[in-house]
């Protein structure tokens, strides 16, 4: 059956069109769009159409200790004891709470206005360490909180074997991360399978050059049949380049691009450590750099060099990761108030011939999302997929604003309860800022903190 929509207002691949017309087509893409066309027989809709968002790093798990980790330890606190404490956490969780934690989360991007998730996932065995009876048990509980949630999933199991950089012996707060290569490539043939049915991809994730040798890289790459998008960590925190270097006289990013076949698949997270000449690489690269401003603030990681990544042609698109912030919104704006920050100038991230920072920011976001997630999301365009996001257009802010004033007053002086409804492969999955299984899953999700913490 086809579905007919009618948008006042719509941003389009070539910028904002009047009265837009779209059908929707059983599986659930974008057929015929006309912009200038009459309503009748569709069904209107409350407020300015934008294209949802894809969220290009999340690891689900960590919204659970959101929040916890905000009282000083030490002077010198960092990523490094933070990790202990998400190792604590890791700890305790059974199957059942990790999905119940992974929909509660998909349900708040949502209804904030993402419509898909690339889910970087290395939790892959049982608390003992060992793996379940059926080793993708916690791979599948996350397919399955995503189809109940509604969003879009991107499933990119990370393979994790070491501690350190040259192979060093995990450590015990890592036991449960910890694949060998063969039990990862077998991982990996048992999604595919699980997860084409139901509409979500698959990609390749090695958690960071510290946690995989350079033999393993290649192993996977030569012997995987995946040819979706390739996830790393990479150059996040100062000592992670520091050890790096003493184990290979290289940068990370200096090692990656001499020793790996970095292209368009890649997505580099974070990267907050790069160097002029390995922007120059990243950029040529035609790879994304995935970047969680609101994480990487809240781990004192850094900032990434966004205004001169952007002047070099890269690519780049926004993660929730740590999940402290689960905003469209608060990533964009904290993305762009970083590099105001650290220039002492205003409006940095703009591109040629779009001047309005807003617009630049989430058309950026948009089109390295879904390259990073290997979907075909991110535009209103024939062929793509039915990822909806509606604003409230009853909002006195949008009501009044016209083009890509729409976008900068949605992000620079509005926030989430602008989000008014969400369509993910041509199904609605928020209705007036509610998802139909919100209060359902909030109770679960109540029970499974006042169990863990």
């Amino acid at each position: 059956m086809t579905i007919t929509l009618f948008a006042e207002r719509a941003l389009l691949p070539g910028g904002w069109a009047r009265d837009v017309r779209l059908e929707i087509d059983a599986a659930g893409l974008l057929g015929r769009i006309e912009p200038g066309a009459r309503a009748e027989g569709a069904e209107r809709l409350l407020g300015p159409l934008l294209p949802g968002m894809s969220n290009l790093h999340s690891h689900a798990f960590q919204r659970a200790m959101a929040g916890l980790t905000e009282v000083a330890v030490s002077a010198e606190d960092s990523f490094w004891n933070w990790r202990e404490r998400m190792y604590r956490l890791v700890a305790r969780l059974d199957p059942e709470q990790f999905e119940t934690i992974a929909r509660q989360l998909y349900i708040e991007l949502l209804k904030a206005g993402y419509s898909s998730i690339a889910e970087f996932h290395y939790l892959h065995l049982d608390r003992n360490g060992r793996p379940y009876a059926d080793p993708a048990e916690l791979s599948l509980r996350l397919a399955r909180a995503a189809r109940e949630a509604g969003i879009g999933l991107t499933l990119v199991p990370a393979l994790y074997s070491h501690a350190g950089f040259g192979g060093l012996p995990p450590g015990a707060g890592q036991q449960r991360f910890i694949l060998d290569t063969d039990g990862y490539l077998d991982l990996l043939a048992r999604l595919r399978p699980a997860l084409e049915p139901a509409g979500q991809h698959l990609g390749l994730g090695f958690h960071s050059l510290r946690a995989v040798t350079p033999g393993q890289i290649a192993r996977v790459l030569a012997a995987s049949p995946i040819d979706g998008p390739i996830h790393l960590h990479i150059a996040e925190q100062q000592k992670e380049v520091d050890d790096c270097l003493t184990w290979s006289g290289r940068r990370p990013l200096q090692w990656l691009f001499e020793h790996c076949p970095v292209d368009q698949r890649w997505c580099l997270v974070h990267a907050t450590q790069a160097q002029p000449d390995e922007l120059a690489r990243l950029a040529e690269s035609g790879a994304v750099a995935g970047l969680c401003p609101t994480t990487e603030a809240n781990l004192g990681d850094g900032l990434f060099p966004a205004t001169d990544y952007l002047a070099l042609g890269g690519h780049l698109g926004i993660g929730s990761d740590s999940q402290v912030s689960v905003s469209v919104v608060e990533e964009l704006r904290w993305l762009e108030y970083g590099q105001r920050l650290r220039d002492r100038r205003r409006n940095r991230l703009v591109q040629a011939g779009r001047p309005a920072v807003g617009a630049a920011l989430y058309q950026a976001a948009l089109s390295g999302g879904a390259q990073a997630l290997g979907q075909p999301v991110g535009a209103l365009e024939v062929g793509r997929r039915a990822d909806l996001l509606v604003l409230d257009g009853a909002d006195p802010y949008l009501a009044n604003a016209e083009g890509d004033q729409i976008l900068n007053r949605w992000l620079f002086a509005g926030g989430d309860r602008q989000v008014r409804d969400v369509m993910v492969a041509g199904r609605w999955v928020v209705r007036e800022g509610h998802h139909a299984d919100e209060e359902r899953t909030a109770r679960a999700f109540a029970g499974v903190l006042a169990t863990l913490l």
